[in-house]
């Protein structure tokens, strides 16, 4: 599903805004994820890190997760977009644990970031992890 210019502004400005938040003491990489449900709502999250790093956060994965605890997004397919960006504009896309979550939520999902070419990359969640993992 292709998104509106509003629906993508809106996910980016509420993408950046919540790196006002994240919690990076150690990389001092401020990341932000906005994500939108198929019914239209936006979820935000962003990175928190531990001093034990293998239990840090990643901001899509918080969005994500915080969406699911809050019974507007199920593994059905749910998810329509999530945009990621950094604080200060660098290059920013999923990691890999990020893109399988966001895979399991939705293969079909417009993923925004900031590509290597330095330009903002609008990519379907299937193209970036191509065979992604799926039980069902």
């Amino acid at each position: 599903m292709p998104l509106t210019p509003q629906q993508l502004a809106q996910l980016m400005e509420a993408a950046q805004k919540a790196t006002e938040t994240a919690y990076a003491p150690f990389s001092n990489f401020h990341v932000g994820a906005a994500i939108l449900t198929h019914d239209g709502q936006l979820f935000t999250g962003c990175n928190v890190e531990n001093s034990s790093f293998g239990l840090t956060n990643c901001a899509e994965r918080t969005a994500i997760f915080s969406a699911v605890a809050a019974g507007a997004l199920s593994a059905q397919h749910d998810l329509v977009a999530v945009a990621v960006v950094h604080r200060e504009g660098a290059i920013c896309s999923p990691c890999g644990a990020c893109r399988q979550v966001i895979f399991e939520f939705g293969p079909a999902a417009v993923v925004i970031y900031r590509a290597h070419s330095g330009e903002i990359a609008q990519t379907l969640a299937r193209d970036l992890l191509p065979e992604g993992f799926r039980l069902r």
